[in-house]
């Protein structure tokens, strides 16, 4: 059933509606640019009595004029030190992307200096630290103080414009003004999953070439210490760019301070909090963040200035319903694009009050989300699936227990949502009044892409869908042969026919494998690598990968990663993994391992395999099901038939399509025997 919701229609976005100049500062920045771009390239005010332009029709000119709709966006909403020359200049073809090209800027300005000027008490971060009620407030000046401070510290330790700097930490407001300090001085940043192995960690410092790691002695969540200073001690000893290490202590912990080791906040206090800010080109590099590739090399997606942060802060202020005075709740990391676009630079650059969430969802209980949320008074929550999965299970009285009446719009992220957590979500935790919207988008995209808002008012919301396409955003579906499928309830991979401003530019070093990602399947348009489905309504929803990378608790992982670390084990010459439904994680990892014939004790290699993908990559990537075959299904040519592995996990052997390019099909059976064996196995041990 729809669920019919008040949301932030496209009436209201532009302000047509009477009444609502005044007391919540409407409109927002922004609004008046795309009410001028809904005027047409002229820019000419509709009579008195007309409406502004349609939700429909805002998409139609963001589509067919991309100039005349981001060019007065981008004048309005950023702060710039020399216009821009040129809106656009994309060729997809090539790869070759780039917006407000001429144009100069510093982010953080717009991210910290402008509130500064106007509001310097306003709350910009409330960090909800691990321990329940212990949360702190950081004003826009404090911020801005400590960002420049640790600006200062960078430049005193020789990091320099177009630099990087490595970032491994927790959600945190340091590390919050670790990113804005790199954007100040026109440094690069990557901030690497502070769950990530020493191993990781090195390889993607070595990759980017950072001169500087930023981290703290010690990590905290969910009750537990994670020793993140050690961790970053065994991978620098690997990484030969890396000139100092900057430690910061969230515990009393001391922790030992080698050569390269700088005690951060003690020299912090000694520099300057004022730090002018360097004017950076438009498509200069902001930051690096890797992601998994199906190669099981993980790659630097490059993003850049003008473009990402004008996107973020739209899609933050529009699909969100984010009015002025709203405190904003992301639970994300931000050691994912998630906690890039909306725990920092959208939300600052709107001016919002941004919740740092540095627990669990079920720490000290299942009811920790929910309590925060009455404490904090919090307007927007934005979260993945896979926790509300998790809290679902624990009922519906850790919910009810406390007071969400601040909540207007909740957000999933990460992966599909099922119906069953949409239902719950919309009618439990929302009390069947909240706006609910399943965005989809990924690190390449920088930005929500399709969501069930904006719209006009009142607009449908369908469950579990993410529906409506954002300005600027033109979906294409294409079959197997590369042509594309019209009209409604039709299903097939996800493209994009036109560049918008929040998109990666590169791989960093290596933009042929871009090109070859993201524009060779289907030339002159952007391959998501996911699938979708078209309604006859016109609305969108994702069906899933439809390459070898699996989302696991929102988290995306090749699994040629996960491989490449097993494979590792003196013992396993051979394995392919593959992903799979699960209840709580959204997808699990299940590896097919072959062992040599002097493996010796099975159980032990097994164990030391779980143990090795922990090493190697990260605890989340371990796979949940691991199963011992004497072969793995392959084509004449050797390839893996990983489709055929994924059928017979799921129970679709009597729909194993095509086999004819199989070289053994007596292989099926084999493989159907071991498999029996291990559920057996699994069922008398429960």
């Amino acid at each position: 059933m729809a669920a019919r919701s008040l949301g932030c229609g496209v009436w209201r976005l532009l302000g047509s509606l009477p009444g609502h100049a005044g007391a919540r500062g409407w409109p927002p920045r922004g609004v008046s640019a795309l009410r001028r771009a809904a005027s047409g390239p002229s820019g000419s005010v509709p009579a008195a009595g007309v409406q502004p332009a349609s939700y429909p029709t805002l998409r139609v000119q963001a589509a067919q004029q991309p100039a005349a709709f981001w060019g007065p966006l981008a004048q309005e909403t950023l702060l710039w030190d020399t216009p821009y020359h040129t809106v656009w200049d994309c060729d997809f073809s090539s790869g070759k992307i780039g917006w407000f090209l001429g144009g100069q800027l510093n982010v953080s300005v717009s991210c910290l200096d402008q509130h500064v000027r106007k509001s310097p008490e306003s709350v910009a971060l409330i960090w909800e630290r691990d321990e329940p009620g212990t949360e702190v407030r950081i004003t826009y000046r404090e911020l801005l103080e400590t960002t420049c401070r640790l600006a200062n510290l960078l430049k005193r330790h020789g990091v320099c414009r177009g630099d990087r700097v490595a970032i491994y930490m927790p959600v945190s407001p340091l590390a919050v003004a670790a990113m804005l300090a790199c954007a100040r001085i026109g440094a690069v940043h990557t901030v690497i999953f502070a769950g990530f192995s020493a191993q990781s960690l090195a390889g993607r410092i070595n990759d980017a070439k950072c001169k500087v790691v930023i981290t703290f002695n010690q990590g905290l969540r969910g009750g537990r210490v994670v020793e993140l200073k050690e961790i970053v001690d065994e991978a620098v000893k690997h990484c030969p760019t890396i000139q100092y290490v900057l430690v910061a202590h969230r515990t009393d912990k001391k922790v030992h301070m080698g050569n390269l080791d700088v005690p951060l906040e003690q020299e912090m206090a000694k520099e300057d909090p004022v730090c002018a800010p360097e004017s950076m080109g438009s498509e200069d590099m902001l930051f690096l963040l890797y992601t998994s590739g199906s190669t099981g090399t993980p790659k630097g997606l490059v993003h850049t200035q003008a473009g990402y942060l004008l996107y973020v802060a739209l899609t933050h202020r529009l699909v969100f319903d984010y009015q002025p005075g709203d405190i904003f709740g992301c639970v994300a990391d931000i050691g994912w694009i998630t906690g890039h676009s909306y725990v920092v630079y959208g939300p600052l650059c709107n001016g919002a009050t941004s919740v740092l969430f540095e627990s669990t969802p079920v720490y000290p209980d299942p009811g920790r989300y929910w309590e925060m949320v009455q404490r904090l008074k919090i307007n927007q929550f934005y979260g993945a699936p896979t926790a509300v999965r998790l809290l679902l299970k624990h009922g519906d009285a850790w919910v009810k227990k406390y007071d969400r009446s601040s909540l207007r719009t909740l957000g999933s992220v990460g992966e599909p949502i099922n119906q069953e957590a949409w239902e719950w979500l919309h009618k439990v935790v929302g009390d069947s009044r909240c706006t609910v919207v399943d965005t989809w988008w990924q690190t390449e995209t920088g930005g929500i892409c399709i969501a069930p808002r904006p719209s006009e008012e009142g607009a449908e919301i369908l469950p579990s869908m993410a529906m409506r396409p954002f300005f600027g955003i033109v979906p294409a579906l294409m079959d197997e042969k590369g042509n594309i499928l019209e009209g409604g309830d039709v299903s097939g991979a996800l493209c994009f026919s036109q560049a918008w401003p929040g998109m990666a530019r590169t791989i960093y070093g290596d933009h042929q494998r871009f090109v070859d990602a993201y524009f060779k399947a289907y030339p002159g348009y952007y391959f998501s690598g996911d699938g979708a489905h078209r309604t006859k309504g016109g609305y969108y929803q994702i069906t899933g990968r439809m390459d070898d990378v699996i989302n696991i608790s929102g988290h995306r992982l090749g699994t040629a990663e996960i491989e490449d670390a097993m494979a590792s084990h003196p013992a396993v010459p051979e394995t392919a993994v593959i992903g799979y439904p699960h209840d709580i994680k959204g997808e699990a990892a299940f590896a097919f391992i072959v062992l040599k014939d002097d493996a010796g004790d099975s159980d032990m290699v097994i164990s030391e395999l779980r143990s090795t993908v922990a090493t190697k990559i990260a605890k989340y990537a371990v796979p949940d099901q691991i199963l011992i075959v004497k072969r793995l299904p392959k084509t004449r040519s050797g390839k893996v038939m990983r489709r055929l592995l994924r059928k017979i996990i799921l129970g679709r052997t009597q729909d194993l399509g095509d086999t004819t390019t199989l070289e053994d099909p007596s292989i099926i059976t084999e493989i159907l025997s071991a498999y029996q064996r291990h559920k057996d196995k699994k069922a008398t041990s429960q």
